[in-house]
């Protein structure tokens, strides 16, 4: 599995697309409707989602639970239907994007989709909606590559490609095109 950083961007064996917004943008929403989309479409997806606080997806008192307490480290839990790998962050920093990437069988995939990371280094489509008052990413992000916008018109002063947010179908589209390039 390769993922190397070339001229200041994240570059992975498979396409690497992000969805960079403000909170409340509708992130997680677009992309409960993109997924199924591109699955219908043959397209296998994973997706590495950020999140700005701690959480936990064990419960205390299950055996992974104590177990990874106890200090395994990772801690791998498998049955027939799904496995999962708990990693513990040694430092209480963001993992670099690189070294989450290693942790996806790149054969299991077609494209890993990437819900925030804002700030990396790697080619992301921009979720803005007027109504949460909030100024666009780009140009500030020269990694955007397209915004989807529920603006009635054209956005002014970009030159980048302009989806209709809530036409999942041409962001599906949009999406299909670029993992072709």
């Amino acid at each position: 599995m390769s993922t190397t950083l070339n001229a200041n961007k994240i570059i992975y064996e498979k396409p690497l697309l992000g969805f960079a917004a403000f909170s409340g943008t509708g992130k997680t929403t677009l992309l409960l409707k993109l997924i199924p989309e591109l699955k219908q479409r043959g397209l296998r997806i994973a997706v590495i989602k950020h999140a700005h606080h701690n959480f936990d997806m064990d419960t205390p008192g299950k055996d992974s639970y104590e177990l990874r307490k106890a200090g395994a480290v990772p801690m791998l839990i498998c049955s027939s239907h799904r496995t999962v790998i708990t990693i513990e962050n040694e430092i209480e920093t963001d993992p670099e994007l690189q070294q989450i990437l290693t942790h996806i069988p790149a054969d299991s995939v077609d494209m890993i989709l990437v819900e925030g990371f804002k700030k990396w280094p790697f080619d992301k489509i921009e979720l803005h909606r007027e109504s949460t008052g909030k100024p666009l990413i780009h140009p500030d992000d020269e990694n955007i590559i397209a915004i989807a916008h529920d603006n009635k018109t054209p956005l002014k002063n970009t030159d980048l490609p302009q989806l209709d947010i809530n036409n999942i179908n041409a962001i599906a589209d949009f999406v299909i095109q670029y993992r072709k390039t």
